[in-house]
């Protein structure tokens, strides 16, 4: 390879250390030792005839150029987890790694037992869930199969819609005992403690919807984490949001001003391309299946 094309390692190290802000963060992200990092980045400083880092007081502070390249080797660092999982397993075998990304709560509360089913009817499969709140790129390979919140926009998707998940406003019981339950909207804001995002104005503009104006400080307690939020109504710190089927196990909460309900469409996607692909197709089905029971439960 010649000096104008610096080898996946050297963008792999670079991509560690934009990510981790450190040569040491880095090293142990990439299992390697420090020095190794230093060597790939000085590496890649001679091949491209540029610096990509400074140093500060405050440790490397990347430069233009450094910030330039990030989604390029972002996108690198995509294709070769696609190539990995792609030669993981024959295109119509039922083992190898597929790949699934999901929102925090989903992820974490919904998929699990979704996964463990399928991973006993096919024991030779391997998951990689991804539990973000950020949108995990499906065309740019990402992720194979992806539990979206929102209808896809993107051509060149297989989609399926699996239901609604209703939302509603929640608290502990414990919580309610020593503040009794608003019997208004207008209620939510005085005496009553809070629980939302920090920086996400997705339930304010929910609720300012309903003619309800909040804003980020009237929420006593603030995080941009939604199973933090759930996990902050569980624990009693206030009324915040909570999908319907969740309010029951392993927390039981009371729904307050039950009036007060949004919907979210569900839908499971993956690249047309990997259609072929048995063991992801196994995936797609089984959480389109799992999703479509969980969004039935709301109404039992």
């Amino acid at each position: 390879m010649s000096a104008a094309e610096p080898s996946w390692d050297l963008y792999e190290a670079l991509l560690a250390v934009l990510r981790e802000g450190s040569l040491s963060g880095a090293a142990r992200a990439l299992g390697v030792a420090q020095p190794t990092v230093r060597r790939q980045i000085e590496a890649l400083e001679r091949a491209l005839g540029a610096v990509l880092f400074t140093r500060a007081s405050n440790g490397l502070v990347p430069t233009e150029l450094a910030l330039a390249t990030l989604p390029h080797a972002e996108h690198i660092a995509s294709a070769a987890r696609a190539l990995a999982r792609a030669v993981s397993g024959g295109a119509d075998a039922d083992h190898g790694t597929v790949r699934v990304t999901a929102s925090e709560v989903v992820g974490a509360e919904v998929l699990p037992p979704v996964l463990a089913d399928l991973r006993r009817a096919h024991p030779r499969l391997q998951i990689e869930l991804v539990a973000t709140n950020r949108t995990e790129d499906i065309l740019r390979r990402d992720a194979d199969v992806a539990v979206r919140m929102v209808e896809p926009a993107q051509a060149g998707l297989v989609r399926r819609r699996t239901g609604k998940v209703e939302v509603g406003l929640y608290a502990h019981e414990r919580y309610l005992a020593e503040h009794p339950p608003p019997k208004g909207l207008d209620e939510l804001g005085r005496g009553h403690f809070l629980v939302g995002a920090d920086r996400s104005r997705a339930l304010v503009d929910a609720l300012a919807s309903r003619g309800v104006a909040l804003g980020p400080r009237d929420f006593a307690f603030r995080c941009d984490s939604d199973l933090v939020q759930l996990a902050a109504v569980r624990a009693g710190l206030g009324i915040g949001a909570c999908q319907v089927p969740l309010s029951r196990a392993p927390v039981r909460l009371v729904r307050v001003l039950p009036a007060v309900a949004f919907h979210l469409d569900v839908w499971v996607v993956m690249h047309e391309d990997l259609r072929a692909s048995a063991r992801v197709r196994l995936v797609f089905d089984a959480l389109a299946e799992g999703l479509r029971a969980y969004g039935v439960a709301r109404r039992r």
